[in-house]
């Protein structure tokens, strides 16, 4: 075995997608958000049988309705994973068996350069249907269904699922997903994705390169929807930016989003901002 290091300037040359979660509560507009994206190059992943919100829009439909077919897809975009055995999803032998279904991947899937998964709440779902029916989740003791087990399964093959999407590097994957909103004991809003079980929701913002929440804001002229993209913002709304390119408050239109995070950032541009709260009251105190 060797070990190829990849230098500096083969990195910068490489096309890389953005992996991205766009969260926000039921009926905002995520699926609408795919209009926003070129038709020709995107494939747009319908989960939730809701392609209305996109009708008219000249984009290419998959519609998935079980968890091996999502598992079949994600092999067939992300190829096959060498460290896993034969018998495992995503292994060499299943992607070489999708492959003599569906075509050459290259050839099925080259003209997309965006995958947009509508939704990553569905997804579970059916995720954890699947995970019900197998013999691991049945008690050996009374072979009825054990919760616990079942939970603990959907939570790995969630993980799995979305581990091998995220590697597909030349292209944009997209998740959508419901926001749900919940009061703590102190009347303090708390956010969090509507996915089945703790497990997903909790390690996915680690995967992905960017949480997005689409939120309805109050401004001075009345409410209007926005992108908010820096986890510390005034609402409290869960987000993250691993680009460093993006603004706290973004239009709601992906095409100019990812144009704008595929930008060549300087090579010694600073992505991190820090002010030291001391010495700014210190300098304003002087000042006065």
């Amino acid at each position: 075995m060797s070990f190829q290091i990849i230098t500096a300037d083969q990195r910068l040359s490489e096309k890389k997608g953005h992996k991205i979660v766009v969260c926000g509560q039921s009926g905002v507009g995520k699926t609408t958000l795919a209009r926003t994206l070129e038709g020709s190059r995107t494939l747009f992943v319908d989960l939730e049988a809701g392609d209305s919100a996109i009708e008219g829009h000249a984009i290419d439909v998959l519609r998935p309705q079980s968890w091996p077919e999502c598992r079949d897809l994600a092999c067939f975009l992300g190829g096959p994973n060498p460290s896993l055995a034969e018998d495992q999803p995503y292994s060499q032998a299943h992607y070489d068996y999708i492959s003599s279904v569906e075509g050459d991947p290259l050839k099925v899937t080259s003209k997309y350069d965006t995958l947009f998964v509508d939704s990553i709440t569905v997804a579970g779902r059916l995720c954890f249907s699947w995970c019900q029916q197998q013999p691991e989740s049945k008690s050996d003791r009374t072979g009825k269904l054990d919760t616990r087990a079942a939970y603990g399964l959907h939570g790995r093959e969630m993980m799995q699922w979305l581990t091998h999407l995220q590697h597909i590097r030349e292209k944009n994957v997209i998740f959508v997903g419901i926001l749900d909103e919940t009061t703590d004991d102190y009347s303090r809003k708390q956010y969090s994705l509507q996915i089945e079980g703790s497990k997903t929701g909790r390690e996915l913002p680690g995967i992905v390169d960017e949480v997005i929440t689409m939120a309805v804001l109050t401004g001075e002229h009345g409410p209007y929807r926005g992108f908010v993209c820096q986890p510390l913002n005034e609402w409290g709304y869960p987000a993250k930016d691993r680009s460093g390119r993006l603004d706290t408050l973004e239009e709601p239109h992906l095409g100019k989003l990812i144009a704008k995070m595929s930008t060549q950032m300087p090579q010694n541009g600073k992505t991190l901002q820090f002010v030291n709260p001391v010495t700014q009251q210190s300098e304003e105190t002087t000042n006065a």
